[in-house]
């Protein structure tokens, strides 16, 4: 049988699929949102095959899905751990034509392995914050200027945000599905 990317059950609270209380404190509330905007590029990954997920499906771009899912495993990494937690350690991602953050440098045999370095990684990073204070800082060597671990949230969840927008896109180019809970059209 051949391996596809694994179909996810969504976080909700109270069967909210956003995942997070809206009157809840701010550390949950980065948390929610964040944890909902990592679901989301899963979902939009879904039931597909290797060869779909390495698939340039909007031309001429070069980007996948799959690369999509390789370079926010090294921005998690370079932010929460490298950046915030000062873990003196590599790339997700290394070697020849790897490039970019690990958007290129695709290979659909590998998929399965990216996949779960990302889903590695993203465990690795919550451990590093963890009982950690939002007002925690660090100086943020390639601008020189102090930045809290708040907005290493707030910028993961932003990175996330314009990333799932152009998974939305290369979704629908793929199979044609559509939505938060993408289905083969």
């Amino acid at each position: 049988m051949t391996w596809t990317a694994p179909r996810i059950a969504r976080t909700t609270v109270d069967g909210d699929q956003l995942n997070v209380a809206s009157t809840a404190d701010e550390r949950v509330m980065l948390e929610g949102w964040l944890r909902w905007h990592r679901e989301t590029l899963l979902t939009k990954c879904a039931g597909l095959t290797p060869a779909q997920l390495a698939r340039t499906a909007a031309e001429p771009s070069g980007l996948t899905l799959l690369g999509l899912v390789r370079h926010m495993a090294e921005i998690e990494r370079w932010w929460f751990r490298r950046s915030f937690a000062g873990e003196r350690i590599g790339d997700v991602f290394t070697g020849p034509g790897d490039g970019d953050e690990g958007i290129e440098g695709v290979d659909a045999a590998h998929a399965e392995r990216d996949f779960a370095a990302f889903r590695s990684e993203i465990e690795a990073c919550e451990a590093a914050v963890a009982g950690r204070g939002l007002d925690e800082a660090f100086v943020y060597a390639g601008r020189g200027r102090t930045v809290s671990l708040r907005w290493v949230y707030l910028v993961m969840i932003q990175e996330y945000a314009r990333h799932n927008g152009h998974a939305d896109l290369l979704r629908e180019r793929t199979d044609g599905a559509t939505g938060d809970y993408p289905a083969p059209a």
